[in-house]
C-alpha cells in the first residue's frame, strides 16, 4: 500500500482505471450509494488508503519547454492513477465524487501556463500543519464536483454522511479577518483544485465545509457538476451587488457566449429582464443561442473582425464595426461587457460600452496583457472591473436557481475520467460548447436523479439543449 503523501506506481494508468471503471479502493462506497445507503451505513465503510485520480508531476514541469501554449498537450501531463488518502482536517470532509468538469485553470495547471502550479502548493504548505498536506510531488486537479458526503471533520456543523452535494471552489480559512464581509477578498483566497490539491478530477475529494451546496435534485450527476465555477463567477459579474449589478433593461454584451461563462451569462440576462448580445463563432452556435432564447447573436467568423491589425496596433475601425452591428441588432450601445477572452477583445470591449457602462473581466484565455484606448474610458465615464469566482454567498444563490430549474446546466459532452486529458485538450483547443463533463465514480450518465418531477417541468429537451447540440 503506498505511504501517505506518496504516488502509488509511476503515475501511468493502473489496470483498473485503464479499464473504464471505478478504481477498486472505492468500489464498495459506489455500490452502497447506488444501493441508497444511509449515512450511517457509508460512515461504517472502512475508508481506503487510496483512490484513483487525475494528476500533474512536478517532476513533468518542463515537458512542454519551448514549445507554443497551443502545441501543449493536455493529454501528455495529465495522469490517472491511484494516490494516498490524505488526511482530514476539522473543518473538511471527504465526498465520493460522482461527477465533476473541465475548467481552464485545469488546462492551465495542465500546460504548466502561465506558471506551474507547484508554487502555489508549497506556499500553502507553509501555512500550517492541514497547509502542509498539499505541497507534494502530485497535484490532484479539477474545480467541480458533484456527490456524496463520506465523512465530516469533528469542526463540521452543517453537514453529514450521505449528504448529496455539489462543490464549490472558493477555498479560505475564515480566521483571517481579511475572509469577512466578502470572502473572495480575503488574504488567504484559493481556487480549490488549482491552488490546492485534493481537486474534484477524481473519485475522492477533500473539501472545507463551507464549500459545500446541495446537489441539484433534478439533475444527474454530471449535469450537477457542470455548474458551479462558471455558474457562480457569472452570477458574481452580472447579478452580485459585488460586480455590475445588472437591473432590468439593460443590455449586455456577452463574448463566447455559447461557452463555458457565457452560456451563464446570458441565461442570467434573460432571466433579469435585459437583453443579451451574444458573441459566438460559428452557425451551429448561433441556432443554440437562439434555442435558448437569445434573439441578438453575432457569427464573429462572419462578420471577420480583425480588431488588431498585427501583434503591436489595434484598429478602432474594427471597434466602431462592432458598435455598429450592436446597435443594428438593438438599437444601443451596451450597458455591460461580460468580458472574459482579455487581450483580443478588451479594446473593442471598452469601446463598445455605452457612456457610463461598465466592463467586468474574470478572465484573458486570449492574453494577461490587454491594451485599450484609455480615452474612451475616462472621457466617457466607463468602468473596468475585476472580479474573481464568487464568495459562499453568491456561489450558493447561484446554486439555488439551478436547484429551482431557472439555471440550465450547458452541458455539451461527458468523458470518462480515464479520457480526462482527452476532455482538457477538447477546451484547450476551443472545441467545445458549454461545459465538458467528466465521470468519475459514476459508472455511467444519466444515475443521480432524485426528482423526476421537478426535471419533467423544467423540459428534457431545456436541460439537455447543449448536450443535443455540441454532443
Amino acid at each position: 500500500m503506498a505511504p501517505r503523501g506518496a504516488i502509488k506506481g509511476t503515475g501511468a494508468p493502473d489496470p483498473v482505471a485503464a479499464s473504464g471503471l471505478s478504481s477498486l479502493p472505492m468500489q464498495e462506497f459506489l455500490s452502497a450509494i447506488q444501493a441508497g445507503a444511509s449515512g450511517d451505513e457509508l460512515s461504517a465503510i472502512p475508508l481506503p488508503d487510496s483512490y484513483r485520480a487525475a494528476f500533474v508531476r512536478r517532476d513533468e514541469v518542463g515537458v512542454f519547454d519551448g514549445l507554443a501554449s497551443e502545441d501543449k498537450d493536455p493529454r501528455k501531463s495529465l495522469h490517472v492513477s491511484d494516490v494516498a488518502v490524505p488526511e482530514l482536517a476539522p473543518d473538511e470532509a471527504y465526498v465520493a465524487v460522482m461527477a465533476s468538469a473541465i475548467n481552464f485553470n485545469t488546462v492551465w495547471t495542465s500546460i504548466f501556463e502561465p506558471l506551474p502550479t507547484f508554487g502555489f502548493l508549497d506556499r500553502l504548505g507553509k501555512e500550517s500543519k492541514w497547509g502542509k498536506r498539499h505541497a507534494l510531488d502530485y497535484h490532484v486537479v479539477g474545480s467541480d464536483a458533484s456527490g456524496v458526503v463520506l465523512r465530516t471533520g469533528s469542526a463540521v456543523r452543517l453537514w453529514k454522511p450521505g449528504d448529496r452535494v455539489t462543490v464549490h471552489c472558493n477555498y479560505v480559512d475564515d480566521q483571517s479577518p481579511s475572509a469577512h464581509d466578502d470572502s473572495i477578498l480575503a488574504d488567504n483566497e484559493r481556487i480549490w483544485g488549482f491552488e490546492t490539491n485534493f481537486g474534484g478530477l477524481a473519485d475522492l475529494a477533500v473539501v472545507k465545509a463551507n464549500q459545500l451546496m446541495p446537489k441539484p435534485r433534478h439533475l444527474t450527476w454530471e449535469e450537477a457538476a457542470a455548474n458551479a465555477l462558471c455558474n457562480s463567477t457569472s452570477y458574481r459579474m452580472l447579478v452580485s451587488k459585488n460586480g455590475a449589478r445588472m437591473k432590468q433593461g439593460d443590455k449586455v454584451l456577452v463574448w463566447g457566449a455559447s461557452g463555458g461563462l457565457g452560456a451563464y451569462a446570458v441565461q442570467y440576462v434573460l432571466n433579469g429582464g435585459g437583453t443579451p448580445v451574444g458573441v459566438v463563432s460559428s452557425p451551429s452556435k448561433v441556432e443554440l443561442l437562439h434555442d435558448l432564447g437569445v434573439e441578438a447573436v453575432i457569427d464573429r467568423k462572419v462578420a471577420n473582425y480583425h480588431f488588431w491589425k498585427d501583434e503591436h496596433t489595434q484598429d478602432e475601425s474594427e471597434w466602431r464595426r462592432l458598435g455598429k452591428d450592436i446597435r443594428a441588432l438593438v438599437g444601443d450601445d451596451v450597458d455591460i461587457v461580460f468580458e472574459h477572452p482579455g487581450r483580443q477583445t478588451m479594446g473593442a470591449s471598452v469601446f463598445a460600452a455605452k457612456r457610463g457602462g461598465i466592463i467586468v473581466t474574470c478572465a484573458a484565455t486570449s492574453g494577461y496583457m490587454i491594451e485599450y484606448d484609455n480615452r474612451h474610458l475616462w472621457m466617457k465615464l466607463k468602468t473596468i472591473k475585476g472580479s474573481h469566482f464568487a464568495n459562499y454567498r453568491e456561489a450558493w444563490d447561484a446554486n439555488r436557481l439551478v436547484c429551482e430549474g431557472k439555471i440550465l446546466p450547458p452541458l455539451s459532452a461527458v468523458y470518462p475520467l480515464t479520457q480526462v486529458g482527452e476532455a482538457a485538450s477538447k477546451v484547450h483547443k476551443n472545441l467545445h460548447e458549454g461545459k465538458i463533463g467528466v465521470l468519475c465514480l459514476a459508472p455511467e450518465e444519466g444515475l443521480g436523479i432524485d426528482d423526476p418531477e421537478l426535471r419533467a417541468r423544467v423540459g428534457e429537451d431545456r436541460i439537455t439543449l447543449f448536450r443535443r447540440h455540441g454532443g
